[in-house]
């Protein structure tokens, strides 16, 4: 759908194209990571082994993320993310059918890719979609996305339990997502307009550069507590502070629920509070919430910490992307590529950080890192003011 007047029905479905692709996004990773044990069952792989099939979606993901920037910014976010929406379906059956490691290996590294490359291409048409609509938009696209994970892994688990094979599992998902796909590509809107040649061409000024450089190391620091959250919370709960494995879970529960209610508000938390003073008190309420958590060492206080927590970051990385996008707008798709992949990078060093300290320090000691990295996106803040946008 081209715009070349903003009509408000045009922009309406535009938005909810953008939704769809956060959505089917959000769907692939839960309904994989649901079925991951079924495969390490199926291959027979120890936790070892399968760590390093895992390594590569990491690795796709970081290398799609650094090819798919100039793509967008030459042709158009929508001729990237349509086709690797489409593709997302595909590359999520491929696990199920291989035969040994290196094989899945090699389809998991072609999950990544795709998935980091559509991860980049729909924030660029969201940034697009948000600018065109002349109001925050991004928080509740990346809410989106976690609802997504939620109902994908949901939906996953319960598919397992009633024994269906991960092969049919993700055929299941693989047509939901394909219908997605195709539901976006009728309503995705197009801006008026292809990327000036010579602005793809050229290089970024060396101030902007800088500042997205800084956005990516603010995009780190937020990432950084939200792998040590996914991997690190139920074991803080179990073996330091002596909860049942029920209860423990609840910590990610609440740190999860509590992000998605975040930035389900955070759009119009955004236009109340503009996004600085938003990311200034999500920062301060992320390390006065869990840090106090910290310091009261007991189970209850400790999910409610990871709650607190969870709303602290819940706004942080949807403003840091929305930010990077508007920087320059000719090449939006390479500033969010540098931001995205140096936030990702966080995510995947996060777990392995608070372990590394862990074994020096002890795990809540080491859970202190997360705390002072909130703390540190709290007093920079004002790397977020963005320019205004316009219709």
């Amino acid at each position: 759908m081209h715009v070349t007047t903003l009509d408000r029905g045009a922009l309406v479905r535009g938005r909810v194209a953008v939704c769809l692709l956060f959505l089917l996004a959000g769907m692939a990773v839960g309904t994989w990571t649901a079925r991951i044990p079924a495969i390490k069952q199926q291959l027979e792989l120890s936790d070892g082994r399968l760590s390093l099939a895992l390594l590569g979606i990491a690795a796709g993901a970081i290398a799609g993320m650094q090819a798919v920037g100039r793509l967008v910014d030459r042709y158009g976010s929508v001729k990237v993310m349509l086709p690797m929406a489409f593709a997302q379906s595909v590359v999520l059956i491929l696990p199920a059918h291989m035969p040994d490691l290196i094989t899945l290996t090699i389809s998991l590294f072609a999950f990544g890719l795709v998935h980091g490359t559509l991860d980049v291409a729909m924030n660029a048409n969201a940034v697009e979609v948000e600018r065109a609509m002349g109001r925050p938009l991004m928080s509740s696209f990346h809410a989106v996305f976690s609802i997504g994970g939620f109902a994908g892994a949901a939906v996953g688990g319960l598919l397992a339990h009633t024994g269906l094979t991960p092969a049919a599992t993700f055929a299941a998902a693989a047509a939901v997502i394909a219908a997605l796909a195709l539901w976006a590509s009728r309503w995705a809107l197009t801006p008026p307009g292809e990327p000036a040649a010579e602005a793809v061409a050229g290089g970024a000024p060396a101030g902007r550069g800088r500042g997205l450089l800084f956005l990516g190391v603010l995009g780190i620091c937020c990432m950084i507590g939200e792998g040590a959250a996914a991997d690190w919370s139920s074991v803080y709960l179990r073996d330091n502070l002596g909860s049942s494995a029920g209860f423990a879970a609840a910590a990610y529960a609440a740190f999860s629920v509590m992000m998605t209610a975040g930035r389900l508000a955070g759009d119009r938390l955004t236009m109340l509070l503009g996004p600085v003073t938003l990311v200034r008190g999500c920062g301060l309420l992320a390390a006065s919430g869990f840090g106090a958590a910290l310091l009261i060492n007991h189970p209850v206080a400790a999910v409610i910490g990871f709650g607190c927590f969870g709303a602290g970051l819940s706004c942080i990385v949807p403003q840091v992307f929305s930010a990077a996008g508007r920087r320059d707008p000719a090449r939006a798709g390479q500033a969010l590529a540098r931001v995205a992949s140096l936030s990702y990078v966080g995510f995947l060093s996060g777990p392995v950080l608070i372990g590394g300290l862990a074994e020096l320090v002890g795990l809540p000691r080491a859970l202190a890192v997360p705390v002072l990295l909130a703390a540190f996106v709290a007093l920079a803040a004002s790397a977020l003011r963005p320019e205004p946008l316009t219709k």
